[in-house]
C-alpha cells in the first residue's frame, strides 16, 4: 500500500451509489485499504444497485438502502464520516431526456441538500463527485481537457454540469474539500446489463455473448477512450488523499482512443459466439445527441496524482467477458 493510500486506513468512508458499477468496486477496495464502509444505495431496479455486486465484502459494510433524495437520511449518514465518495446519480443519457424532472431531482437539487448536510453536519468531509465527460457536449478540439467548453447536448449533461458546480461552488465559499471526476467510458464487472440505456458497451458485451450482430451507426469511426473500472477506481483514491485536488475537476482516461467499429469487433472477437459488426445508419433521435468522436486528456490528473490507466481495452473486455459467462444470470434480468 503506498504512504497516501494508508490514509484511508481506520478513515470513516461513505459511498453514496456503492451498490452500483463503480461504486462497489471503490467499496470492495475501500475495504482492502482497511477501511470503515457504509454504503448508500436506493436499489432502483433500472439504475444498476445490485447487492450481488458486494457478495464479497457484505459482511464487511455497512448496507443503508436510502435515496439520495431523502435529505432527512443523508443528514444523519454524512455524521461523523472522514470521506464521502459520492457516485449516486441518475446517468442515461435517454432517461435524461424523456424524464427531465427526475434528472433534475437526483442530480441537482440531491446533491444541493447533501453539500448542506455536510456543511451543518460534517464540515471537515472530504468529497470526490462523479461527474462525467458528457458535460463536454460535442468537442470543440481533442483530446479535450478540462478548459474546454461545456457545452452538453442533452439534459443529463447540463445537471451533471450543475452538480459538480455546487460542489465546486461549496469548496470556494464554505470551505467543503470536494473535487470532481469527470469520467469517460468506463466498463468492467458489475454493469448494468439488463437494458442499454446507460450506455452502448453494455449492449455490445450481452449481444456479443448471446452470439447477437452488433451494429454501430454511421461509419463506425466515431472514437472513444475507455477507462477500466479498477483504474477508475484508483484514480478516485487518488484525488482523495491529494488535498491540492479540492476545489478542482479531473478528467479520467483511457489509454488511446479507439473507433466504435473497432470496439464492436474486439467483443464479437472474445465473446467467441459467433456474432458479426456491422454498420447501420443513425436513427433520428440518435443523431441528434450524437457528439462524434471524442476522447479526453488526463494530464492534469496524471500530473498532480502520478495516476494512468493501465488496463488495456483488451485485458479488460477479457476480464469482463469472464465475469459474465460466470455471473450473467445476476444481470440479465
Amino acid at each position: 500500500m503506498s504512504a497516501d493510500l494508508q490514509r484511508f486506513s481506520g478513515a470513516k468512508v461513505l459511498v453514496t451509489g456503492g451498490l452500483g458499477f463503480i461504486g462497489s468496486h471503490l467499496a470492495k477496495r475501500l475495504v482492502e485499504l482497511g477501511a470503515d464502509v457504509t454504503i448508500v444505495d436506493s436499489l432502483i431496479p433500472e439504475y444498476g444497485g445490485n447487492l450481488f455486486n458486494v457478495r464479497d465484502i457484505a459482511d464487511r459494510v455497512r448496507i443503508n438502502l436510502s435515496d439520495i433524495r431523502d435529505p432527512w437520511s443523508i443528514r444523519q449518514l454524512v455524521r461523523g464520516q472522514d470521506f464521502l465518495f459520492n457516485l449516486a446519480g441518475q446517468v442515461s443519457h435517454v432517461d435524461s431526456m424523456e424524464d427531465p424532472q427526475t434528472d433534475l431531482e437526483i442530480n441537482v437539487k440531491a446533491q444541493v441538500d447533501l453539500l448542506e448536510a455536510c456543511r451543518a453536519g460534517n464540515p471537515d468531509i472530504r468529497i470526490v463527485y462523479a461527474a462525467s465527460r458528457q458535460q463536454y457536449g460535442r468537442p470543440q478540439f481533442l483530446p479535450v481537457t478540462e478548459d474546454h467548453p461545456l457545452v452538453p447536448v442533452d439534459v443529463n449533461g447540463i445537471n451533471l454540469i450543475a452538480g459538480e458546480s455546487y460542489h465546486l461552488l461549496y469548496h470556494r465559499v464554505h470551505g467543503i474539500r470536494a473535487t470532481s471526476l469527470r469520467l469517460t467510458n468506463t466498463y468492467g464487472p458489475h454493469l448494468l446489463m439488463k437494458h442499454g440505456r446507460q450506455g452502448f458497451i453494455t449492449v455490445f458485451i450481452r449481444r456479443a455473448l448471446e452470439g447477437q450482430d452488433l451494429q454501430v451507426f454511421g461509419d463506425g469511426s466515431q472514437l472513444r477512450d475507455f477507462t477500466y473500472v479498477d483504474d477508475c477506481v484508483e484514480a478516485f483514491l487518488a484525488v482523495a488523499v491529494h488535498d491540492e485536488a479540492y476545489g478542482r475537476a479531473f478528467n479520467v482516461g483511457g489509454q488511446e482512443p479507439v473507433s466504435l467499429l473497432e470496439v464492436a469487433r474486439l467483443c464479437q472477437e472474445l465473446a467467441g459466439a459467433g456474432g458479426k459488426a456491422t454498420t447501420a445508419p443513425w436513427p433520428p433521435e440518435r443523431e441528434r445527441i450524437d457528439i462524434g468522436s471524442i476522447y479526453v486528456s488526463h494530464e492534469r490528473l496524471t500530473r498532480l496524482t502520478g495516476w494512468e490507466p493501465k488496463v488495456s481495452l483488451r485485458e479488460g473486455l477479457a476480464r469482463t467477458f469472464d465475469f459474465y459467462r460466470a455471473h450473467g444470470e445476476h444481470y440479465w434480468t
